[in-house]
């Protein structure tokens, strides 16, 4: 979605979006993004950094990532979705985890959620030592310094606070609509047109 980068400051530094999920509106022309739910790793002055959680990575499976890794000799018990985190850096591995898991190179983003993009934490979850809820994802959605908050403007997103739950789900299908869900509508009752007063 091609939008020129706006001065910061469109939003107040306590309306950043760490932590919060980002919706995708149903008039969202960019095709990476439609129907998305991305949970927001890092939001403010200098840009924003998030992962799509509600859609595959094609049919790559753990065991392939293991493999590329030089970690075939790791035998998962379980065989997760790699899931598609976003258009930026495609090669780019991320685990989006509960926090029961906190190692050296381990982003909280909150109470409930981490983010750590170690191949110690692929190993860990092999073994049956990592954390209780995860999701592997290859890929990131990257906004420069004001463009989210253009995008979110211009009608292009909306935003609810996270869950566990809502996050976690493994049912992607129907994660999109669960998030609008939060807001309290219904997905018929949105417009992808702009209000203008």
């Amino acid at each position: 979605m091609p939008y020129s980068t706006m001065s910061s400051g469109l939003l107040k530094s306590s309306e950043y979006l760490t932590g919060q999920l980002l919706i995708a509106m149903p008039g969202m022309t960019d095709p990476r993004f439609h129907r998305t739910v991305i949970y927001m790793c890092a939001h403010n002055e200098d840009g924003a950094m998030g992962l799509v959680v509600n859609k595959l990575f094609g049919s790559i499976t753990f065991h392939d990532l293991l493999d590329q890794l030089g970690l075939e000799d790791t035998k998962p018990t379980v065989n997760l979705p790699v899931h598609y985190g976003g258009p930026v850096e495609s090669g780019r591995g991320f685990v989006l985890h509960s926090t029961d898991y906190v190692r050296e190179g381990t982003l909280v983003v909150d109470d409930e959620v981490a983010l750590t993009a170690t191949i110690d934490i692929l190993r860990a979850i092999a073994e049956n030592r990592g954390p209780k809820r995860s999701f592997l994802l290859l890929g990131y959605a990257g906004w420069g310094p004001g463009q989210l908050d253009a995008e979110i403007q211009a009608n292009g997103w909306l935003n609810v606070p996270c869950d566990e739950d809502l996050l976690f789900d493994p049912d992607l299908e129907a994660k999109w609509e669960r998030a609008i869900g939060k807001l309290g509508v219904s997905v018929s009752m949105l417009s992808g047109e702009a209000g203008h007063a």
